[in-house]
C-alpha cells in the first residue's frame, strides 16, 4: 500500500491495518523457519509496509499536525 494511501485513512483503520500486517508479519516468519515459505520477499514487503503504517501514525499523532 501507498503512502498516499495510507495518509488519506482514519487513525483508528490504520491501527487496525497494522494489527493485520503484524499478524501476517507472524505467520510468514513462522512458514519462512519451517521451510514453507517459496516467496520470501513477501517478509520484507510487509516489514515495509508495517513501517510505512507506523510513519503515517506518527504523522498525524505529532504535534502541529
Amino acid at each position: 500500500m501507498k503512502v498516499a494511501e495510507l495518509r488519506e485513512k482514519e487513525v483508528k483503520s490504520l491501527h487496525d491495518l497494522l494489527g493485520e500486517s503484524r499478524e501476517e508479519l507472524f505467520k510468514l516468519r513462522f512458514q519462512h523457519a519451517t521451510a514453507q515459505l517459496e516467496k520470501t520477499h513477501k517478509l520484507g514487503d510487509v516489514k515495509k509496509n508495517i513501517a510505512r503504517i507506523l510513519t503515517v501514525l506518527r504523522e498525524k499523532s505529532a504535534p502541529g499536525a
